[in-house]
């Protein structure tokens, strides 16, 4: 890994487009020691003091609703909505967004393209290797699109594997990840939208994301063939693969993840704020994080 809009969605290409959210324009994304609105940043101001000095804020994303993608010329998602109330809180107005391929969202990040990623993106030990991750923002489920009547009965991970159904799975993604642990051939593909119209073509049986999102897909395309299935959690190696995701920010910066995590918290304790943040994009007080999980647990190499 609901949807509150009738029109079809259309999801972000495998290009980067630039959007803008706000009244700023040209701006880029800060780094440290960089310039920010065209005058040198000052080098001994953490990324947070940068970010608030400029106003603005540069996520990277991967057009996947309802976390975070494009409607029309606008940024949305539930994710984005979240940033816009806790950066918001810190000072910093304006949430701009960078569009670019799920594989390539903490490449991008690792080379300055934007500040952080806003994409609902699993907190796993091999991904905690690369980046730092915020607490936990939501518990999430995987599930199947298929065609109507789920002609292959596919249920659970299991179930792939004995068919021999044909995977899609989103580059880069949590379900890629169970597919190779699993050894389940899947093709990659580069977008939600993607991987829908494989099934649709034929291409592939089966497309195995987060429920949240495969059920916003089928409610903002209803006349497509396809139906999703009930979500479920995966088990590799006998062991539940239970999901959260969190913001991603680079390594280092330190005082801007603290800060965030403290506003974070605020919401995430609070179910009427938690939902009248992101409600409108399908999130409900179940997808509310496991306080008892903690990033660093989900960090731990197994």
């Amino acid at each position: 890994m609901v949807g509150n809009i009738s029109r079809r969605t259309t999801f972000g290409s495998a290009g980067v487009a630039i959007l803008m959210v706000g009244l700023l324009a040209g701006c880029t994304a800060t780094t440290a020691g960089g310039e920010t609105d065209g005058a040198p940043a000052d080098a001994s101001a953490s990324t947070l003091e940068q970010l608030q000095d400029k106003g603005t804020i540069t996520v990277g994303f991967a057009g996947e609703a309802p976390y975070s993608f494009q409607d029309g010329d606008q940024l949305t998602g539930a994710i984005v909505a979240l940033h816009k109330e806790i950066f918001g809180n810190l000072g910093i107005e304006t949430v701009e967004g960078v569009n670019t391929e799920f594989g390539a969202l903490i490449p991008g990040l690792q080379a300055g393209r934007f500040d952080v990623v806003s994409a609902g993106m699993s907190i796993l030990p091999e991904r905690c290797e690369q980046a730092q991750f915020s607490e936990p923002e939501f518990n999430y489920t995987t599930a199947f699109m298929v065609t109507d009547g789920n002609p292959l009965g596919l249920s659970d991970m299991a179930s792939i594997k004995d068919s021999g159904a044909r995977m899609a799975t989103l580059t880069g993604s949590v379900e890629a990840g169970y597919a190779e642990k699993l050894d389940i051939e899947a093709s990659n593909v580069a977008t939600p939208q993607d991987g829908m119209d494989a099934v649709v073509n034929g291409r592939a049986d089966v497309l195995a994301l987060t429920g949240i999102s495969l059920n916003w897909m089928k409610n903002n395309n209803p006349d497509v063939p396809v139906e999703v299935t009930p979500s479920f959690v995966a088990v590799i190696d006998g062991v539940d693969q239970v999901g959260a995701g969190g913001t991603v920010f680079l390594t280092g910066d330190d005082e801007l993840v603290a800060a965030y995590n403290t506003e974070l918290k605020k919401i995430t304790s609070d179910e009427a704020a938690y939902v009248a943040i992101m409600g409108e994009f399908g999130f409900t007080a179940g997808e509310m994080p496991d306080p008892d999980m903690s990033t660093a647990d989900l960090c731990e190499t197994a």
